[in-house]
Parts: structure tokens; sequence; C-alpha cells
């Protein structure tokens, strides 16, 4: 091996966007993040044999934290591995990890990891899953995305059959997702075999011929937490809504295309491959549904209500 290799001082540098000292939880205990270790015999590290959610939380209330939890538990289940924490527990970390952060609007992310082993690929008998957990603040999109929308590309979709799982094997999207930053676009839209799939870290929402359509309950996108509140919101709307594939063709005549995660709340995409979406401007559906959108976060998170946690451990 290269001696210059081995004489390399590694960067071990916190980043600089995490405060080092903001509380995580690992395997039971709550330790400053900077604290938090795995081992590097870990199967999320190994083989990204683990999965993940991220729950925003508005004025200290985790949005739609039901449907993320039957997410989680469904995702677990379909990779063979068993429910480390009850419905309740996990209910109880999510509101201690709010209550130990500083911010109001925030990000709780969780992993959850076959755990520690020899490498082999077949599953390991009675291994401890790891539980990891941290907070990170959200600031939730400007005035300006919402006015002037969000640029994408559009790429193979080259990712798995089982994109249903929020499984933290992400190399595929991170690599889509690298190819529309480095042509200056926000999301990057995958299409496979002729099917508008979804965005790299989104859904993808189409408006053609008036009606909204989204990509159907499959096993080749992974069910966002906003479809359900997209359905309910179109619906309180007046809007139609329908699940069935897109084609390009569909992508390439609609009047709006939208995208909705978590991170991203809901917004339009005014601009694919350098060219204008109808008139380059949200339009009129997104109008509607970001207004609902808004308002669905007043109902269910009040500003006058903190969300009720456990008396903080560890």
């Amino acid at each position: 091996m290269n001696a210059s290799f081995l004489d390399h001082a590694f960067d071990l540098s916190f980043p600089e966007q995490l405060d080092p000292k903001s509380i995580a939880y690992l395997n039971g205990e709550f330790l400053a993040l900077e604290e938090a270790k795995v081992s590097v015999l870990d199967r999320g590290f190994l083989f990204a044999d683990g999965i993940y959610e991220v729950v925003p939380v508005y004025r200290r209330n985790p949005f739609l934290w039901k449907n993320h939890l039957r997410r989680l538990v469904r995702s677990l289940a379909a990779i063979q591995l068993a429910c480390p924490l009850s419905e309740e527990d996990w209910t109880e970390l999510v509101h201690q990890m709010i209550e130990h952060q500083p911010f109001d609007d925030q990000f709780i992310y969780l992993q959850i990891t076959r755990g520690s082993a020899r490498r082999d690929h077949a599953f390991p008998q009675k291994l401890r899953p790891t539980v990891f957990a941290m907070a990170t603040e959200f600031h939730r999109p400007g005035q300006a995305d919402r006015e002037n929308g969000l640029k994408a590309i559009t790429v193979d979709d080259e990712r798995w059959l089982r994109c249903d799982i929020k499984s933290v094997a992400l190399l595929a999207n991170v690599l889509a997702r690298q190819k529309a930053v480095e042509q200056g676009a926000h999301e990057a839209i995958l299409i496979r075999d002729g099917v508008v799939t979804e965005g790299a870290s989104s859904n993808i929402w189409l408006v053609v011929a008036g009606e909204l359509l989204g990509h159907p309950r499959n096993n080749l996108a992974l069910e966002g937490i906003r479809y359900g509140l997209i359905e309910e919101l179109a619906k309180g709307c007046g809007l139609k809504l329908s699940l069935r594939e897109r084609s390009p063709d569909d992508l390439a005549r609609a009047s709006e295309v939208l995208l909705s995660s978590a991170t991203k709340e809901l917004l339009a995409i005014t601009s694919i491959n350098q060219a204008p979406v109808a008139q380059g401007q949200p339009g009129p559906v997104f109008q509607k549904l970001r207004a609902a959108y808004d308002k669905a976060i007043e109902m269910q998170c009040p500003r006058a209500q903190l969300a009720k946690a456990a008396s903080p451990t560890g």
C-alpha cells in the first residue's frame, strides 16, 4: 500500500452544518451527536442493511407522525427486521428528541440497521439492531421557492425494484441528485421503461388536462407520507386526482409539475431540462394545494400547543 496513504492525516473534524453538542440517541442512550459511534462491522455500514425515516416537526409537534411510524414498521417488515421498539416507545423517543433540541421546527432522523456481526450476506442470528436518532433544524422552503418554483432534469431510473422500502441504500438516488446539482437543478425526475416514477428525493405530481396525476402505489416508487395528505387536500380543493402510470409525453404536456417531500413540503417545478413548464411559473393547482398544505400544518401543529414529551433521560 502507498506509504503516503498510510501517513495521511484524515480530516476527522465535525461537519460545520451540525452542532456536535446536539443531543442524539443511540441504542437506548441520549448523548452528544459527536459522541455517537457505531461499529465498523455494523451491517448498515457494510451492506446498507437498514431503513430510515425523516419526520418533520413544526412548533415542536411531529407532523403526520403516525403515518411515518406505520411506514417505518412496514419497511422493517419488508427487510425481515423485527421492530426493536413498540409504537409507544417510538413515539416517546421522538417526543424526547424534540424536547432535547432548542429549535421549534426541526427534522427527526431515525435509522435502524440489522446490527453488527461478522461480514456475511446472510442474516446473522440473534443480532441486536442498531437504533439511531438525530435532529436538525428545519428551514422551511422560502418565499422565493414558493413564488418561482424549482428546476429539474430527467434521468434514467436505475434503482432496484423495491423502491417502496425506505432503505438506507440510496446510492442511485444520490447519483441522480448529484447529476441534477451539476446541471444547476434542484431535483432529478426519474424515468423507468417509459414511466415517470418519482424524484431522486421526492414524489412527483403532474397536472394533465386539469387532472392531478400521481404514480400508483407499487414497488417502483416510495409512497411518500404526503401521498395520503395530497389525496386528502386535493379532494378538499375539488381537484380530480388519479394514481396511474405517467409517460414522458404526460410530463411534456403537463400544465403543472409539483414535487412533495418532508424537506421540500410541496413546491412547483417550473423548469425541466432547461425548458419552462407551461408558462414557467407556479400554477393554480399548486396555489390551491399549497394553501391547503399550510392550513393542514396549522391545524395539526398549532402554535399554542407543545408536543408532550416524557422526562428526558440519559
